[in-house]
């Protein structure tokens, strides 16, 4: 197949929807169907090779100089290019421009209204683009915050066009009033223009219809998949009892609904109780927005109080060996997050190296630990839960390696790429049609 894959920069962060978009376009890629990974907003961040195209659309600084400056709405192309070019986007990502939902409201209106829109010029220039290069079989939106482009593309290419479905409700519960009614009723609106939405898990499948006025028959769930070359467990020598410190792991973006906070607390509560004796350590990373760098000051001061300053650390930013090395050190891994998390790429990455993991019973956590009994449920928003979950597997070393090894197991058996990437032909299959592509196939050999 011929699969036209937009995908969203997030500057210089390692996001989770740019790293399952580049794991699925270069699984397909690596199969021998003809994609293109098209970068939107910013070049994109992946800890793999990346499949992308150096050509970015609806570059950021353009979009927001033609979102606050009307001049630029009518600057010719030949101008353009000077800010959409690469070192420029990256220049403008390393600034560190702050994506808050809340500083976004006009601009993510703006966008969602497709050529109604004050980025009309930004369509223009993809539709041009697309039709020079000849369409696809199937075009897929990253998430629903595009889906102001899905008439626009459909109606220039006559194409089916599929919208990925990634935890929008995050951003979208943080803008103000009444930007976030409005982008709610425009994403509404735009349902029709999409020919099937594929959800990343099944939470997220039964929360979007009643959330975003999609129809459930309208949602095919694609459960996510990780590359799993590298991904190798500690010797079980290493994780006995004396070998090494006890080490708990945080392995996410740095930011409170991520829960980084709620894991210190309980990390804390275990400590002054005795209850985690011995050598322990606390260990946390991931990307850190400027914004949120207080945050986590906040948390390092309440460490150092507690006498527990010389146990916490933390790592930054991780490249790929640098994350699998770290997550092998760990000997559970907590993520708590505050909100129901679609995603939890991180649960697989950790399983993936053997690592248990405890969990809130919130999101995507429930089926993803359900289906590999790789890690144990807490109850949610409960520090007291999950300081026990922690400690039982302190106390039951046995058990940790059970879990562990399950979870090993069963990632590779539920949630390889290569998995995501068959299901996903299967969705792309059923929206184009056996017939439809023939005939696409027949017109390009004549």
């Amino acid at each position: 197949m011929r699969i036209l894959y937009l995908t969203g920069g997030a500057g210089q962060m390692y996001c989770g929807s740019c790293l399952r978009d580049n794991a699925l376009a270069a699984e397909l890629i690596s199969r021998g169907h003809d994609v293109t990974l098209l970068p939107i907003y910013t070049p994109t961040l992946t800890d793999e090779p990346n499949v992308s195209q150096e050509k970015v659309f609806f570059g950021g600084i353009s979009v927001y100089l033609e979102q606050y400056l009307p001049l630029f709405r009518k600057s010719p192309r030949w101008l353009d290019r000077l800010w959409d070019s690469k070192p420029m986007l990256r220049l403008a990502s390393r600034r560190s421009i702050s994506t808050s939902p809340r500083m976004l409201g006009e601009l993510t209106v703006s966008m969602l209204k497709g050529e109604a829109g004050f980025q009309q010029k930004e369509i223009s220039k993809l539709i041009d683009w697309l039709k020079h290069e000849g369409p696809p079989d199937l075009v897929s939106l990253p998430y629903s915050l595009l889906i102001g482009l899905a008439r626009p593309i459909k109606e220039a290419l006559g194409r089916p066009i599929c919208c990925t479905l990634q935890g929008e409700d995050l951003f979208l519960e943080g803008l103000h009033e009444p930007y976030k009614s409005e982008a709610l009723d425009l994403i509404r609106a735009n349902v029709e223009h999409v020919d099937v939405f594929i959800s990343v898990s099944e939470y997220y499948a039964r929360f979007t219809p009643a959330y975003l006025g999609i129809p459930r028959a309208k949602i095919s769930v694609v459960p996510l998949g990780i590359n799993l070359q590298g991904y190798e467990p500690r010797a079980v020598s290493e994780r006995k009892p004396g070998q090494q410190p006890f080490t708990v792991g945080f392995f996410a973006r740095v930011a409170p609904e991520k829960g980084l906070h709620v894991l210190a607390d309980a990390y804390r509560r275990l400590r002054a109780s005795d209850a985690l004796g011995g050598e322990v350590r606390l260990e946390a990373a991931g990307y850190l927005a400027a914004e949120h760098r207080k945050y986590l000051s906040g948390i390092e001061q309440q460490m150092k109080d507690a006498g527990l300053g010389s146990e916490f650390h933390y790592r930054g930013v991780l490249t790929r060996e640098q994350k699998i090395s770290f997550l092998r050190e760990l000997n559970v891994l907590s993520v708590p997050a505050t909100y129901d998390e679609p995603k939890g790429i991180f649960l697989l990455e950790a399983m993936a190296c053997g690592v248990p993991v405890v969990q809130p019973a919130r999101g995507a956590f429930p089926e993803i630990i359900e289906k590999t009994g790789g890690g144990l449920l807490v109850a949610a928003d409960d520090v007291e839960s999950l300081a026990e979950g922690i400690l039982s597997l302190f106390r039951d070393r046995e058990l940790a390696e059970k879990l562990g090894q399950r979870g090993f197991e069963k990632v590779r058996e539920h949630y390889s790429v290569a998995l995501m990437a068959d299901r996903a032909l299967e969705v792309y299959q059923s929206v184009v049609g056996r017939k439809p592509l023939m005939k696409i196939v027949e017109a390009r050999s004549t």
